[in-house]
Protein backbone atom coordinates (compact mmCIF):
# COMPACT_ATOMS: atom_id res chain seq x y z
CA UNK A 1 0.00 0.00 0.00
CA UNK A 2 1.50 3.73 -0.85
CA UNK A 3 1.67 6.21 1.23
CA UNK A 4 -0.74 8.93 1.58
CA UNK A 5 -0.11 12.52 0.70
CA UNK A 6 -2.31 15.30 1.04
CA UNK A 7 -2.11 18.35 -1.46
CA UNK A 8 -3.63 21.95 -0.92
CA UNK A 9 -4.22 23.09 -4.03
CA UNK A 10 -3.67 22.36 -7.57
CA UNK A 11 -0.44 21.91 -8.70
CA UNK A 12 0.84 21.75 -12.67
CA UNK A 13 0.21 18.36 -13.56
CA UNK A 14 4.43 17.88 -13.81
CA UNK A 15 4.53 17.83 -10.10
CA UNK A 16 1.11 15.86 -8.77
CA UNK A 17 2.55 12.80 -11.50
CA UNK A 18 5.87 12.89 -9.57
CA UNK A 19 3.89 12.26 -6.66
CA UNK A 20 1.41 10.03 -8.08
CA UNK A 21 4.29 7.83 -8.39
CA UNK A 22 5.01 6.93 -4.72
CA UNK A 23 2.06 8.10 -3.34
CA UNK A 24 -1.41 8.35 -3.05
CA UNK A 25 -2.36 11.65 -4.05
CA UNK A 26 -5.64 13.37 -2.49
CA UNK A 27 -5.59 17.17 -3.92
CA UNK A 28 -7.73 19.71 -2.52
CA UNK A 29 -10.91 20.35 -4.74
CA UNK A 30 -11.54 23.36 -4.63
CA UNK A 31 -9.34 26.15 -6.44
CA UNK A 32 -8.84 28.10 -3.29
CA UNK A 33 -6.91 28.46 -0.12
CA UNK A 34 -8.01 25.78 1.89
CA UNK A 35 -10.14 26.64 4.81
CA UNK A 36 -8.68 25.46 8.22
CA UNK A 37 -11.32 22.45 8.42
CA UNK A 38 -10.51 21.25 4.97
CA UNK A 39 -7.02 20.98 5.70
CA UNK A 40 -7.50 19.70 9.39
CA UNK A 41 -9.60 16.78 7.89
CA UNK A 42 -7.42 16.46 4.73
CA UNK A 43 -4.52 15.79 6.71
CA UNK A 44 -6.11 12.61 8.97
CA UNK A 45 -4.33 9.15 7.52
CA UNK A 46 -1.49 10.91 5.71
CA UNK A 47 2.02 10.58 5.95
CA UNK A 48 2.71 14.01 3.92
CA UNK A 49 1.55 17.34 3.67
CA UNK A 50 2.44 19.28 0.41
CA UNK A 51 1.18 23.26 2.01
CA UNK A 52 1.47 26.66 0.19
CA UNK A 53 2.32 29.79 2.06
CA UNK A 54 -1.25 30.47 2.11
CA UNK A 55 -2.11 27.65 4.88
CA UNK A 56 -0.99 27.69 8.31
CA UNK A 57 1.07 24.98 9.28
CA UNK A 58 0.99 25.00 13.43
CA UNK A 59 1.28 22.69 15.63
CA UNK A 60 -3.05 21.63 15.90
CA UNK A 61 -2.41 20.68 12.10
CA UNK A 62 0.74 18.66 13.08
CA UNK A 63 -1.29 16.08 16.14
CA UNK A 64 -3.99 15.69 13.89
CA UNK A 65 -2.11 13.08 12.48
CA UNK A 66 0.51 11.61 14.13
CA UNK A 67 2.21 9.64 11.46
CA UNK A 68 2.88 12.75 9.11
CA UNK A 69 6.49 12.61 8.26
CA UNK A 70 6.53 15.61 5.96
CA UNK A 71 5.92 18.80 5.34
CA UNK A 72 6.54 19.86 1.59
CA UNK A 73 6.30 23.76 1.22
CA UNK A 74 5.28 25.01 -2.05
CA UNK A 75 7.18 28.43 -1.92
CA UNK A 76 10.74 29.58 -1.05
CA UNK A 77 9.36 31.49 2.63
CA UNK A 78 8.38 29.34 5.50
CA UNK A 79 6.81 31.38 7.71
CA UNK A 80 3.55 29.95 7.41
CA UNK A 81 4.79 26.90 9.46
CA UNK A 82 6.30 26.33 12.77
CA UNK A 83 9.02 24.63 11.90
CA UNK A 84 9.74 24.49 15.49
CA UNK A 85 6.65 22.68 16.28
CA UNK A 86 7.78 20.71 13.02
CA UNK A 87 11.01 20.21 14.93
CA UNK A 88 9.90 18.95 18.32
CA UNK A 89 7.35 16.09 16.73
CA UNK A 90 10.30 14.72 14.15
CA UNK A 91 8.82 16.20 10.80
CA UNK A 92 10.86 17.49 8.05
CA UNK A 93 9.92 20.60 6.72
CA UNK A 94 10.98 21.40 3.01
CA UNK A 95 10.57 24.56 0.59
CA UNK A 96 11.82 25.11 -3.08
CA UNK A 97 14.82 27.44 -2.87
CA UNK A 98 16.67 29.51 -5.89
CA UNK A 99 14.20 28.15 -8.72
CA UNK A 100 12.32 31.31 -8.49
CA UNK A 101 15.49 33.50 -8.35
CA UNK A 102 15.11 34.76 -12.12
CA UNK A 103 11.29 35.33 -12.31
CA UNK A 104 10.70 37.16 -9.13
CA UNK A 105 13.35 39.62 -9.81
CA UNK A 106 11.67 39.78 -13.66
CA UNK A 107 8.56 40.67 -12.10
CA UNK A 108 9.97 43.40 -9.45
CA UNK A 109 11.81 45.09 -12.60
CA UNK A 110 8.52 44.78 -14.02
CA UNK A 111 6.67 46.56 -11.07
CA UNK A 112 9.73 49.29 -11.03
CA UNK A 113 9.51 50.00 -14.82
CA UNK A 114 5.65 50.18 -14.47
CA UNK A 115 6.04 52.66 -11.74
CA UNK A 116 8.29 54.86 -13.27
CA UNK A 117 7.13 55.05 -16.76
CA UNK A 118 3.29 55.17 -15.39
CA UNK A 119 2.27 51.99 -17.74
CA UNK A 120 -1.02 50.90 -15.87
CA UNK A 121 -1.94 54.67 -15.19
CA UNK A 122 -1.66 55.09 -19.55
CA UNK A 123 -2.81 51.90 -20.30
CA UNK A 124 -6.12 52.95 -18.39
CA UNK A 125 -6.62 56.58 -19.89
CA UNK A 126 -6.11 54.76 -23.42
CA UNK A 127 -9.17 51.71 -22.71
CA UNK A 128 -11.16 55.09 -21.44
CA UNK A 129 -11.00 56.54 -25.25
CA UNK A 130 -9.38 59.70 -23.71
CA UNK A 131 -6.42 59.77 -26.00
CA UNK A 132 -7.17 62.90 -28.62
CA UNK A 133 -3.52 62.84 -29.77
CA UNK A 134 0.50 63.62 -28.57
CA UNK A 135 0.69 66.08 -25.97
CA UNK A 136 4.24 67.18 -24.44
CA UNK A 137 2.91 66.89 -20.94
CA UNK A 138 1.03 63.80 -21.04
CA UNK A 139 1.88 60.57 -18.46
CA UNK A 140 5.16 62.26 -17.62
CA UNK A 141 7.06 59.44 -15.45
CA UNK A 142 10.16 59.20 -14.51
CA UNK A 143 13.72 57.58 -16.23
CA UNK A 144 14.89 54.21 -15.11
CA UNK A 145 18.64 54.29 -16.49
CA UNK A 146 21.36 56.12 -14.34
CA UNK A 147 19.46 56.11 -11.39
CA UNK A 148 19.98 54.63 -7.93
CA UNK A 149 18.69 51.34 -7.12
CA UNK A 150 18.84 50.47 -3.66
CA UNK A 151 18.36 46.60 -2.74
CA UNK A 152 17.18 46.01 0.97
CA UNK A 153 18.28 42.27 1.03
CA UNK A 154 21.23 41.27 -0.95
CA UNK A 155 20.62 36.92 -1.65
CA UNK A 156 19.43 35.43 -4.45
CA UNK A 157 17.02 37.53 -5.84
CA UNK A 158 18.95 40.80 -4.50
CA UNK A 159 21.53 39.87 -6.57
CA UNK A 160 19.27 38.93 -9.20
CA UNK A 161 17.85 42.69 -9.52
CA UNK A 162 21.60 43.48 -9.14
CA UNK A 163 21.96 42.07 -12.68
CA UNK A 164 18.98 44.08 -14.18
CA UNK A 165 19.85 47.16 -12.79
CA UNK A 166 23.34 47.25 -14.01
CA UNK A 167 21.81 46.57 -17.43
CA UNK A 168 20.37 49.94 -16.81
CA UNK A 169 23.79 51.59 -16.19
CA UNK A 170 21.90 52.03 -12.42
CA UNK A 171 24.15 52.65 -9.54
CA UNK A 172 23.46 49.80 -6.96
CA UNK A 173 23.10 49.97 -3.20
CA UNK A 174 22.26 47.62 -1.14
CA UNK A 175 21.64 46.66 2.68
CA UNK A 176 21.46 43.05 4.45
CA UNK A 177 21.76 42.03 8.10
CA UNK A 178 25.48 40.81 6.71
CA UNK A 179 27.73 42.44 4.47
CA UNK A 180 28.50 40.07 1.27
CA UNK A 181 31.98 39.51 0.55
CA UNK A 182 33.92 42.10 -1.44
CA UNK A 183 34.25 40.11 -4.73
CA UNK A 184 30.35 39.71 -4.94
CA UNK A 185 30.36 43.39 -3.99
CA UNK A 186 32.35 44.15 -7.58
CA UNK A 187 30.76 41.80 -9.29
CA UNK A 188 27.73 43.60 -9.04
CA UNK A 189 29.33 46.88 -8.71
CA UNK A 190 27.34 46.98 -5.23
CA UNK A 191 28.29 49.75 -2.81
CA UNK A 192 26.70 48.64 1.27
CA UNK A 193 24.68 51.02 2.81
CA UNK A 194 23.15 51.36 6.49
CA UNK A 195 19.71 51.11 5.89
CA UNK A 196 18.69 54.72 6.39
CA UNK A 197 21.47 55.76 4.01
CA UNK A 198 20.11 53.62 1.37
CA UNK A 199 16.70 55.23 1.68
CA UNK A 200 18.04 58.44 1.80
CA UNK A 201 19.87 57.80 -1.44
CA UNK A 202 17.81 55.55 -3.68
CA UNK A 203 15.86 56.68 -6.26
CA UNK A 204 13.83 53.18 -6.55
CA UNK A 205 14.20 51.15 -2.96
CA UNK A 206 13.62 47.33 -3.93
CA UNK A 207 12.52 44.97 -1.18
CA UNK A 208 14.06 41.42 -0.56
CA UNK A 209 14.11 40.22 3.00
CA UNK A 210 12.27 37.16 4.26
CA UNK A 211 9.95 37.68 7.30
CA UNK A 212 10.66 37.49 10.43
CA UNK A 213 10.23 39.55 13.84
CA UNK A 214 13.29 41.44 12.77
CA UNK A 215 11.92 42.72 9.58
CA UNK A 216 8.31 42.97 10.27
CA UNK A 217 7.21 46.75 9.26
CA UNK A 218 10.68 47.38 8.43
CA UNK A 219 9.32 50.12 6.72
CA UNK A 220 6.73 51.96 8.33
CA UNK A 221 6.22 56.07 8.77
CA UNK A 222 10.00 56.49 10.00
CA UNK A 223 11.54 55.00 7.10
CA UNK A 224 9.15 56.71 4.62
CA UNK A 225 10.07 60.13 5.90
CA UNK A 226 13.88 59.43 4.73
CA UNK A 227 12.87 58.69 1.01
CA UNK A 228 13.04 60.72 -1.65
CA UNK A 229 9.55 62.50 -2.56
CA UNK A 230 10.42 61.10 -6.17
CA UNK A 231 10.97 57.84 -4.60
CA UNK A 232 9.20 54.79 -5.44
CA UNK A 233 9.02 51.30 -3.36
CA UNK A 234 8.81 48.42 -4.99
CA UNK A 235 7.91 44.84 -2.47
CA UNK A 236 7.88 41.39 -4.32
CA UNK A 237 8.96 39.68 -0.44
CA UNK A 238 6.02 40.04 1.99
CA UNK A 239 3.34 42.05 2.69
CA UNK A 240 4.25 42.37 6.19
CA UNK A 241 7.55 44.14 5.46
CA UNK A 242 5.93 46.65 4.86
CA UNK A 243 3.22 48.82 7.31
CA UNK A 244 0.56 49.13 4.83
CA UNK A 245 -1.04 51.89 6.69
CA UNK A 246 2.00 53.99 6.76
CA UNK A 247 2.45 52.96 2.94
CA UNK A 248 -0.52 55.11 2.53
CA UNK A 249 -0.32 57.65 4.20
CA UNK A 250 3.43 58.53 2.60
CA UNK A 251 1.71 57.80 -0.77
CA UNK A 252 -1.41 60.16 -0.15
CA UNK A 253 0.32 63.05 1.29
CA UNK A 254 3.50 62.69 -1.79
CA UNK A 255 6.38 61.71 1.01
CA UNK A 256 7.57 59.15 -1.91
CA UNK A 257 6.16 59.07 -5.23
CA UNK A 258 4.67 55.42 -5.87
CA UNK A 259 4.84 52.11 -4.99
CA UNK A 260 4.68 48.33 -6.42
CA UNK A 261 3.32 45.68 -4.46
CA UNK A 262 3.07 41.85 -5.65
CA UNK A 263 2.28 40.92 -1.67
CA UNK A 264 0.12 42.52 1.38
CA UNK A 265 -0.25 42.31 4.83
CA UNK A 266 -3.15 40.95 4.93
CA UNK A 267 -4.09 38.65 1.91
CA UNK A 268 -5.97 38.82 -0.03
CA UNK A 269 -6.78 41.79 1.38
CA UNK A 270 -4.44 45.16 1.07
CA UNK A 271 -5.02 48.39 3.04
CA UNK A 272 -7.65 50.14 1.82
CA UNK A 273 -6.90 53.66 -0.05
CA UNK A 274 -4.56 51.62 -2.12
CA UNK A 275 -6.80 51.03 -4.68
CA UNK A 276 -7.64 54.88 -5.04
CA UNK A 277 -3.38 55.81 -5.56
CA UNK A 278 -3.06 56.80 -9.26
CA UNK A 279 0.69 56.14 -8.44
CA UNK A 280 0.35 52.76 -7.22
CA UNK A 281 0.67 49.26 -9.65
CA UNK A 282 -0.86 45.94 -7.55
CA UNK A 283 -0.58 42.85 -8.96
CA UNK A 284 -2.26 39.84 -6.55
CA UNK A 285 1.22 37.92 -5.38
CA UNK A 286 2.67 36.96 -8.94
CA UNK A 287 6.21 36.98 -8.50
CA UNK A 288 6.90 33.22 -9.42
CA UNK A 289 3.96 32.64 -11.91
CA UNK A 290 5.37 31.56 -15.04
CA UNK A 291 4.48 28.54 -16.64
CA UNK A 292 8.29 27.33 -16.47
CA UNK A 293 8.62 28.61 -12.74
CA UNK A 294 5.58 27.31 -11.06
CA UNK A 295 6.33 23.84 -12.94
CA UNK A 296 10.09 23.30 -11.65
CA UNK A 297 8.28 24.38 -7.76
CA UNK A 298 5.71 21.58 -7.99
CA UNK A 299 8.20 19.11 -8.92
CA UNK A 300 10.60 20.14 -6.54
CA UNK A 301 7.99 20.22 -4.11
CA UNK A 302 7.06 16.97 -5.11
CA UNK A 303 10.82 15.66 -5.13
CA UNK A 304 11.58 16.87 -1.63
CA UNK A 305 8.17 14.79 -0.86
CA UNK A 306 9.32 11.31 -2.30
CA UNK A 307 12.99 11.90 -1.25
CA UNK A 308 11.56 11.73 2.72
CA UNK A 309 8.94 9.29 2.23
CA UNK A 310 12.10 6.66 0.99
CA UNK A 311 14.13 7.68 3.71
CA UNK A 312 16.58 10.13 1.89
CA UNK A 313 17.54 13.58 2.72
CA UNK A 314 15.39 15.78 0.65
CA UNK A 315 17.27 18.11 -1.56
CA UNK A 316 15.90 21.14 0.05
CA UNK A 317 15.48 20.99 3.90
CA UNK A 318 14.76 23.48 6.52
CA UNK A 319 15.00 21.58 10.06
CA UNK A 320 18.28 19.37 9.44
CA UNK A 321 18.51 18.30 12.71
CA UNK A 322 15.27 16.39 12.01
CA UNK A 323 17.15 14.29 9.45
CA UNK A 324 20.61 14.24 11.92
CA UNK A 325 18.01 12.26 14.75
CA UNK A 326 16.65 10.14 12.57
CA UNK A 327 19.96 8.94 11.21
CA UNK A 328 20.97 8.09 14.85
Amino acid sequence: MKPRIYVTRTLPQAGLDLLAAEYDVEVNPHDRVATREELLAGIKGKDALLSLLTETIDAEVMDTEPRLKVIANYAVGFNNIDVAAATERGILVTNTPGVLTETTADLAFALLMACARRVVEADGFMRAGKYEGWAPMLFLGRDVHGKTLGLVGFGRIGQAMAQRGLGFNMKILYNDAIRAPEELEKAYNAEYRELPDLLRESDFVSLHVPLMESTHHLISDAQLELMKTTAILINTSRGPVVDEKALVRALEKGVISGAGLDVFEREPEFEPGLERLANVVMVPHIASASVETRTKMATMAAENACAAIRGEMPPNIVNPEVWDRRRK
